[in-house]
């Protein structure tokens, strides 16, 4: 079975993706000559960083703060419950094969995709709902159910979509902005995308009803982004997800992330968890390595930081060292939104919840207004309700549901005090859940745990609590972003949701692959640094 069918076969004029097959490169097991790279940090981009690195020759040590690997896609266990703590949507399986391969492993051997159809329900504020699809007839006929004039303008945003895909994904997604020369080499793309539109601008272009407009729109918000501000670029989630599906992992995210510590592992890399980096060490101008909160000192050739670039500048790399993400650049960037998550399982099963799930407010551009720019904790918000059981039993107990409600809010610089508002901010969705399509709920609940913006600062070292990063906006995407190859400390390089190309299963792996362009090859790199 092809991995990248989508449920209607290839949309016209996209090809299966192309380039060499991946080749096993040399393991670097048992050679302490071989040069040594160290990564912080074991999410999705440090492992495929990892694993990259590994195929090149490098001695590979990923150092994680938390007690188990993961990152943002750690995995809570309570009453026989499985909750994967971050992201639950995966597309572009290409993305993890390559992976395997470069090991000479079957991704397909190891971990079962479901694909998934429709990709996610969109509940309105009135009960109405719009299935979200990527067959292309289903779609066309949920948009004509809704609106029927609409149908010609969805068909001009489906052909915007797919040119944004061929230029900013296939064109510009891994490729690392490391030069002037390399912005200017992408500009003609960017504006043949007219890049400085806002998505939900460009959505609004093609399809006039207030529900399709939201509808269409809403994906920035998976990376972090605000569909009123960010660049319409990323109308490419729609042709990605079209292309490639929307799949689950079977056993959840967490067999992805056991899959790449596998794979690491099986190179001779190392993962060491409760390794918290408290420095990284620069002397004559180059990365030499880390210092740990235990105060343990790790040389290294390279630095690879899979952490929150803005918490890896402002708080891991002294001032001294930093002439372009000085505390000024990094504290005037403007950044995503936060995160409210409660994880809760039920002694029975809701079957009429489908496996995805987003139910909107009755505000849609003056709650994100709310969120992004007035910085305020509103009283009401819209929620994505993710039931993993739907299409795998194996995450709760049998005759249990597993669920996690998310509630997108302002990051830190709100004020909020979560010790004191999240009890009644959990309240308050649980409301919600029980007057719409949980009904009942409450009385049924068996597990029960909340992550805050307070816990993303402190548990997982995001700058602001701020879940994504900078937010994706056109100023602050690809060369303007945090470059993978630092542009301060020469051996210092960046992977993950914050860097080049951004937040997103795919966005980060995509990372990898760009940091795989400015990592030299391991006999290269010991060939100009002799022992």
């Amino acid at each position: 079975m092809n991995a990248y069918r989508t449920p209607d076969g290839f949309m016209d004029g996209f090809p299966p993706p192309s380039g060499p097959a991946p080749i096993p490169g040399p393991a670097a097991r048992g050679n302490p000559d071989a040069p040594h790279a160290i990564v912080i940090g074991s999410g999705f981009g440090g492992l495929a960083a990892a694993v990259r690195l590994g195929a090149k020759g490098w001695r590979v040590t990923v150092l994680e703060k938390l007690d188990a690997p993961g990152g943002r896609a750690y995995v809570h266990r309570q009453a026989g419950h499985v909750f994967d703590a971050g992201p639950t949507i995966i597309t572009v399986p290409y993305l993890f094969e390559e992976l395997w391969a470069l090991c000479g492993r079957s991704f397909h051997d190891e971990v079962t995709l479901k694909a998934l159809d429709p990709f996610y329900r969109i509940r309105f504020a009135d009960g109405s709902h719009f299935d979200y699809s990527g067959i292309l007839e289903k779609q066309r006929a949920e948009i004509a159910r809704i609106h029927a004039p609409d149908l010609p303008g969805y068909d001009r945003f489906v052909a915007e979509a797919d040119h944004c895909y061929r230029l900013g994904f296939e064109a510009l997604g891994d490729k690392a902005f490391d030069t002037v020369g390399d912005l200017l080499r992408a500009s003609p793309a960017i504006l043949k995308m007219r890049g400085w539109r806002s998505l939900h601008g460009m959505v609004a272009s093609h399809v006039k009803h207030p529900k399709l407009r939201a509808a269409l729109s809403l994906q920035s918000l998976l990376i972090g982004g605000n569909p009123f501000s960010v660049t319409c670029i990323y109308s490419l989630i729609n042709a990605l997800e079209r292309r490639f599906g929307v799949h689950w992992a079977m056993g959840g995210t967490g067999q992805l992330v056991q899959g790449l510590v596998g794979l690491l592992q099986g190179q001779g890399s190392t993962l060491r968890c409760n390794a918290e980096v408290r420095r990284i060490e620069v002397e004559g101008g180059q990365a030499t390595g880390v210092t740990l909160a235990s105060g343990e000192r790790i040389a290294a050739d390279i630095v690879i930081s899979n952490a929150d670039t803005a918490w890896t500048y402002r708080h891991l790399v002294e001032p001294e060292h930093r002439h372009h993400w000085t505390d000024r650049r990094v504290e005037r960037g403007r950044y995503s939104m936060s995160l409210f998550v409660w994880y809760f399982g039920t002694r029975r099963t809701y079957d009429d919840v489908p496996h995805h799930m987003m139910l909107l407010g009755p505000r849609y551009r003056e709650l994100l207004a709310d969120i992004f720019k007035n910085h305020h904790l509103a009283d009401d918000f819209s929620l994505y309700l993710h039931r993993p059981t739907a299409s795998d039993p194996s995450m709760a107990p049998p005759g249990h549901d597993t669920f996690y409600v998310l509630a997108p809010v302002p990051h830190l610089d709100s004020g909020t005090d979560w010790s004191v508002r999240a009890a009644p901010y959990r309240e308050a969705v649980a409301r919600v859940l029980e007057n719409t399509v949980l009904p009942g709920f409450q009385k049924e609940i068996s597990a029960s745990l909340i992550t805050t913006p307070q816990d993303f600062h402190d548990r997982l070292l995001s700058y602001k609590g701020a879940a994504f990063g900078l937010e994706p906006l056109l100023l602050q995407s690809a060369w303007f972003r945090p470059h993978n190859r630092s542009e301060d400390v020469p051996g210092l390089y960046m992977v993950g949701a914050s860097t080049h190309p951004g937040a997103g299963v795919p966005g980060v792996l995509m990372s990898a692959k760009a940091l795989d362009s400015v990592v030299p090859h391991a006999v290269a790199h010991r060939a100009l640094h002799p022992l």
